[in-house]
């Protein structure tokens, strides 16, 4: 019996670790620390580290994920994201570093619950724009981005926000990019009123 005790916790632990292997998501934050990020040059005492989290509080500052040589094409991205009242922030993807300003390549998955701008959480910011918020504030979301060659698609908790097909031809934006290329993925602090928290941040190339 003290045998069969011992080795149900074992196998139980092996369940797991084989569910997360076939799943096939890697991983891009350890909760303890910024290695495999970098910060902007500007507003760099914006981000901290709390219970598990990165939290943007502060001036405006991004944080990109530079943990990986090989960029992100198609790929399937989970965030799992918080916001206080009032607050703004986003998920930028095929995005590139940036020492300072908005950034211009790739796109911006909002998160917005309450915060004055009309354009809420999931939208792809100036592109495909969501007047609706599908969280809600001071309780954990997963925000999903999952793209397919010409395919985004954004969910929120499971349900999708948006899914938009890029049209043929069509051109990179200035100074705003918005064309679907690869890169990498980036978090925003957007303004000194808003206090938003990113964790669990894990990724599978498609």
């Amino acid at each position: 019996m003290n045998q069969l005790h011992q080795l149900l916790p074992a196998l139980c632990l092996s369940t797991v670790l084989t569910v997360s292997a076939e799943e096939g998501f890697t991983d891009l934050m350890d909760g303890k620390s910024f290695e495999g990020w970098k910060k902007a040059t500007e507003n760099t005492d914006t981000w901290k580290i709390e219970d598990g989290a990165f939290v943007a509080r502060g001036k405006r500052c991004h944080l990109f994920y530079v943990g990986d040589d090989k960029p992100f094409k198609n790929f399937h991205l989970k965030v799992e994201v918080m916001t206080e009242p009032n607050s703004n922030g986003g998920i930028y993807f095929h995005t590139a570093y940036q020492d300072k300003g908005w950034p211009q390549k790739g796109f911006e998955s909002q998160v917005n619950v309450t915060q004055k701008d009309w354009i809420k959480t999931g939208s792809l910011y100036g592109l495909v724009n969501v007047s609706r918020s599908f969280s809600e504030d001071n309780k954990w979301w997963t925000q999903e981005i999952i793209v397919e060659d010409k395919v985004v698609t954004v969910k929120v908790d499971g349900e999708i926000v948006l899914q938009y097909t890029e049209p043929a031809g069509a051109e990179p934006g200035e100074p705003y990019t918005r064309k679907l290329d690869q890169g990498t993925f980036g978090l925003q602090a957007h303004d000194p009123d808003s206090v938003v928290r990113y964790r669990n941040i894990r990724v599978k190339r498609l």
